[in-house]
């Protein structure tokens, strides 16, 4: 099974060294009328969950090893669609993706219980059936710009993890509780380069299972200098 879309256009490839590395670094690639995959822009660093990476719930096959679970501080690899873009300013501009303005009454509900786990709601227009849940209008930066990653995202099952984003980080190589961060800019480049239209992907996986996976996959061949430090 190659999970990524015959329709895609867009790759986000995040690489870190090992499961448990807290940074790695994206890489931009642009499928070409062909079909190859092309480098776009320079690589950037990044940093993960607090404890790695583990196997999430996406486009890609289910997976031994470890998998995804809510509150284990580990960003999910595999596969998973970017379905929508948010942020603090009002409106935006995102190429065709939808963009979600942050206030006071959007949450993403990561309680398990809940009928609304690992969605973005308006608490103001819906039955509040959560004990916890996370603000998308912060008091720091951190959610100034992100996107959605659609990790758990059909049928989310419960604990399998949820509020999976691209964002800002709290600083340079500062970790998340199991998201992908990055530095404002360089988030400002990803949402101004992704297109609705190309039906883009995050790929996210440690260096040594994307070389398993990559002919399998038929993902982007990426290598030489900027793998440097991303070899296990």
């Amino acid at each position: 099974m190659i999970p990524i879309p015959a329709d895609c256009r867009q790759i986000l490839l995040c690489l870190a060294p090992t499961w448990d590395a807290q940074d790695g670094r994206l890489q931009c690639f642009e499928r070409l009328p062909g079909g190859a995959w092309k480098p776009e822009g320079e690589a950037l660093p990044v940093t993960l969950g607090r404890n790695g990476l583990a196997w999430g719930r996406g486009r890609h096959p289910a997976m031994s090893g470890l998998a995804k679970q809510e509150g284990d501080g580990r960003a999910p690899a595999g596969v998973f669609s970017i379905s929508a873009v948010f942020g603090y300013a009002p409106a935006a501009c995102v190429n065709g993706l939808p963009y979600l303005s942050a206030h006071p009454g959007l949450r993403c509900v990561d309680d398990p219980a809940s009928a609304h786990y690992n969605c973005l709601v308006d608490q103001a227009s819906c039955a509040v059936d959560w004990t916890s849940s996370e603000a998308m209008l912060r008091s720091d930066a951190r959610y100034e710009l992100g996107a959605v990653v659609a990790h758990n995202a059909d049928a989310p099952k419960a604990g399998c993890g949820s509020c999976i984003f691209l964002h800002v980080w709290e600083a340079p190589g500062v970790p998340t509780a199991g998201c992908t961060a990055m530095a404002l800019a360089d988030m400002r480049r990803i949402v101004a380069w992704l297109e609705g239209a190309a039906a883009p992907v995050l790929l996210q996986l440690p260096s040594q299972a994307y070389a398993s996976l990559r002919a399998d996959w038929a993902l982007p061949l990426w290598g030489g200098p900027e793998l440097v430090g991303l070899q296990p």
